[in-house]
């Protein structure tokens, strides 16, 4: 259905920035923010928070980038596994790559690399080194000494004191890095230590988005956030802290609670006894829940997240990434709402486009694969895969006519261009599949648009399926899921393999 607004963004600009501004004035013009949450594509908030723009953490920044410096901090040993960002399928070490450009394209320059936990791994070596020979300045702290009980050694010469010193000249520090655990929150405290033996009197806040502290714990917004982070055993729940001093209640998450006490100890230490916040939910600045204009829509929304995190961790459990436990926990979050996977309106199309496939025999090897795609006026596009091309492939050319007001009898990919890559992917490559997948089928669009009218009318539609809901009944292919990643959709499947094959190059 056609979405409605639920998040003020220019409000929400306004608030966090004064909130930042007010706390640079509170610490002697010099503040550590650590930012939680992704800095740009921000897609979980988006698709939460209707009307939320996935970049406005960036738009902030940019507003504020005359007053401020920004870390960048990567733990080397997500470096040393290839740890993936999930969303863009890519390293964390090449999202910290991709993390610089972006800022720069922004107009934004890093002030450095912090490469955390580091004790020689060859991988992270071969990283800084990459980045230096790029002009990136690179910075390694090591595990520091005593954490995170024994605060003596943590704040001393041998602990945060063996960190190198780097050196900022604006009041604001904004401290960011790909994922949990990349070590923000302790190259914060390192600088405080360090700034605080310089005889300036720094301090630390933490951007936050989610959980959102003043809506109900209970919230959909707030849940969604806990399916989204289910795989790392992440929760909600009320501060103690801010319950016990202030007598009000609000919304955190465990880790920040679980490590309050710890933080709130080596921020006395560092300070000779001001430890600045008297709970979590101090520290942080999230004015996220007074930008909600419309309650009821985000409360839906988040409920189709949730619905999204069950797909995929369904998937993930079928290859083997994620457990049984992940799956569970979102089962019981579906299970408080009363949501039902056919509550998905992309979900029984494409359960009906597979068995219509299935009914003219018109799969694959086989196996028949359906898949829907919902429009942003509503309408409903279904595709099937075939011995030609994938179910993928086939959605989206149906979904471009559609917009195009092409009639299905027009071929958009003649016979001469579709027979061309198949001989190319048997006879000269080798493969041992010749149906097109998504991103050939793109390829091959665009070859077409050239002497035909039709395609290229059609090629400039696909920029209209951007943030449009679409499900497959089997996982898709690495070339299918790039394909559906570029074009932006929101893509969920079941957990079925599209092949008989073992290997998917």
């Amino acid at each position: 259905m056609p979405s409605r607004m639920g998040f003020d963004n220019e409000r929400y600009i306004q608030e966090q920035t004064a909130e930042i501004l007010e706390r640079v004035k509170r610490f002697d013009n010099k503040l550590y923010l650590e930012f939680g949450g992704k800095l740009l594509f921000d897609f979980h908030a988006a698709r939460v928070l209707p009307g939320y723009d996935p970049n406005v953490k960036m738009r902030l920044i940019r507003e504020l980038k005359d007053k401020a410096d920004i870390l960048l901090c990567i733990y080397a040993g997500d470096i040393e596994r290839k740890k993936i960002r999930a969303d863009f399928g890519i390293t964390y070490d090449a999202d910290a790559l991709k993390l610089i450009d972006d800022l720069r394209g922004w107009g934004i320059d890093v002030r450095g690399v912090v490469i955390t936990r580091f004790d020689g791994q060859p991988a992270a070596t071969l990283f800084k080194n990459k980045l230096e020979r790029r002009n990136i300045e690179v910075f390694t702290h090591r595990f520091t000494k005593g954490y995170p009980t024994d605060v003596e050694s943590i704040v001393s010469d041998e602990g945060y004191g063996a960190n190198t010193y780097i050196e900022t000249k604006k009041p604001l520090v904004i401290v960011t890095g790909p994922g949990p655990g990349s070590g923000k929150l302790a190259t914060c405290l390192s600088q405080l230590y360090h700034e605080y033996r310089r005889g300036v009197k720094a301090g630390y806040a933490k951007f936050e988005t989610f959980p959102i502290w003043n809506i109900p714990l209970k919230h959909p917004v707030n849940v969604a956030y806990e399916a989204a982070t289910a795989d790392i055993r992440d929760f909600n729940l009320i501060d103690p802290f801010h319950l016990e001093v202030y007598g009000k209640m609000s919304v955190n998450y465990n880790r920040d609670v679980e490590v309050f006490p710890v933080v709130k100890r080596i921020l006395g230490k560092i300070t000779g006894g001001d430890s600045f916040y008297q709970s979590p939910t101090d520290m942080g600045v999230n004015r996220a829940g007074f930008s909600i204009v419309d309650d009821g829509v985000t409360r839906e929304a988040s409920k189709q997240e949730i619905l999204r995190r069950y797909f995929r961790y369904r998937c993930e459990y079928a290859m083997g990434f994620a457990d049984r436990e992940t799956v569970q926990r979102v089962e019981l979050f579906m299970k408080d709402f009363v949501i039902r996977p056919e509550d998905r309106a992309v979900v029984k199309p494409a359960w009906e486009a597979a068995r219509q496939g299935q009914a003219l025999d018109k799969g694959n090897e086989g196996i028949f694969c359906g898949a829907a795609i919902e429009l942003k006026d509503g309408t409903i596009i279904t595709g099937n895969n075939s011995a030609l091309m994938h179910a993928s492939s086939s959605l989206v050319l149906h979904a471009i006519k559609h917009l195009a007001d092409i009639p299905a009898k027009i071929k958009l990919l003649p016979d001469t261009i579709t027979n061309s890559v198949r001989n190319l992917k048997t006879d000269i490559l080798n493969e041992r599949t010749v149906s097109l997948d998504l991103e050939e089928t793109l390829i091959a669009l665009s070859i077409s648009a050239t002497t035909n009218p039709a395609a290229q009318l059609a090629i400039e539609k696909l920029t209209e399926l951007r943030n449009c809901e679409v499900h497959m009944t089997h996982i898709p292919t690495p070339g299918d899921e790039a394909g559906l990643r570029r074009l932006g959709v929101n893509l969920t499947s079941e957990p079925h393999f599209s092949t008989k094959n073992l290997f998917m190059p």
